[in-house]
């Protein structure tokens, strides 16, 4: 039999025993009612099952909020994606309240939400240009959580600025790639494209924006276009334009005249000579030697240099003594390092 059986027959012949010395005297109706209210009482609190509470669950530690991959963006909006512990998820008590500190501003509220059925809740918000730092706090019975540790979002709608340091816009490369430096916004991804062979070349600049890139040009004139993506998505493109050179040391020289008249001797003549370095620039300081040589007179030479521009001229007088012929001129170009070079060019006294 079953203890709680077994201590209600107990207190029952206990009971029935008392119950017996007051039947004689009328009290047999009594003594039933106190049976039944005694063993009635017992059972109830024996077996009575305490009524449920609903427990509140304390709040705690703040939400995680997930960092995203890249801050920078050119988007309108964004999406928190939240996460609470397990138990609270769907939990229709607790609320997400979202803050916004814009750039030199406090944090404020923006929004509440309620918690997704999962314990991870996807919160879109709307961006502001510049800095956007949100945190997340919980709210509940039990009152409202710390915040969550700052989650950053820069709005960028700005295109990259892209300046080219070397070499110029038209410049002559001896070689067969150029190299390209320049700057432009920090992490912003570079390619560059040569359309005259379609060679391409790709690369990040730096966190200054410095960058530096590689590429095969082919002979004559090579159009480059580098397009510049910022880590927003923004985009940007500049054009450079670069001639492959002969890598070798040039002079090119020309004549104020080429055909003199006998009659109208004497007559002034100006020689000039343009000198080039390998790479296709104006080569200052270089050693020409001008040589006019005119039928009928003494060959005149000058000894000069060539001056900033890489350019060096020689003034003289062609005299009355000079013959009906062709003679010429020439300009020996000499640098250390470099070698040397000349060029030649016809000049002649007609009838």
């Amino acid at each position: 039999m079953p203890f709680v059986g077994r201590l209600i027959l107990a207190l029952a012949l206990v009971a029935l025993g008392l119950g017996v010395l007051y039947v004689g005297v009328g009290g047999l109706g009594k003594v039933v009612g106190a049976v039944g209210s005694t063993v009635g009482g017992f059972v109830k609190g024996v077996t009575a099952t305490a009524s449920p509470r609903p427990s509140i669950i304390p709040i705690g530690s703040p939400p995680s909020v997930q960092a995203p991959e890249e801050p920078y963006t050119s988007a309108d909006t964004a999406d928190l994606v939240v996460t609470v512990p397990n138990e609270l998820a769907g939990n229709a008590a607790y609320r997400l309240r979202i803050y916004l500190a814009l750039q030199n501003q406090a944090a404020a509220p923006i929004d509440e939400v309620p918690l997704a059925a999962t314990p991870t809740t996807v919160v879109p918000v709307d961006l502001t240009n510049g800095i956007n730092d949100f945190t997340v706090t919980l709210l509940g019975p039990g009152g409202e959580s710390d915040p969550s540790a700052v989650v950053r979002f820069i709005q960028d709608k700005v295109p990259p600025k892209i300046t080219i340091a070397s070499p110029a816009n038209g410049a002559t490369v001896n070689g067969k790639a150029v190299t390209i430096t320049g700057k432009t916004q920090g992490r912003t991804t570079l390619i560059a494209r040569n359309t005259s062979n379609g060679s391409s070349i790709t690369t990040d600049a730096r966190g200054d924006g410095t960058f530096s890139l590689t590429l095969a040009i082919a002979a004559g004139a090579n159009t480059i276009a580098i397009t510049g993506t910022d880590p927003a998505g923004n985009v940007s493109q500049v054009q450079l334009i670069v001639k492959r050179g002969t890598g070798k040391l040039t002079v090119s020289l020309s004549a104020s005249a080429y055909q003199i008249k006998r009659s109208s001797l004497p007559q002034s003549i100006t020689l000039t000579a343009m000198a080039n370095d390998p790479n296709g620039r104006a080569l200052a300081g270089a050693n020409v030697t001008f040589t006019l040589s005119i039928p009928g007179i003494p060959t005149l030479t000058l000894d000069t240099q060539t001056g900033a521009d890489g350019t060096a001229t020689f003034k003289t007088s062609i005299p009355k003594g000079a013959t009906v012929g062709q003679g010429g001129a020439t300009a020996l170009l000499s640098s250390a390092g470099l070698g040397s070079t000349q060029d030649y060019t016809v000049i002649a006294i007609i009838r």
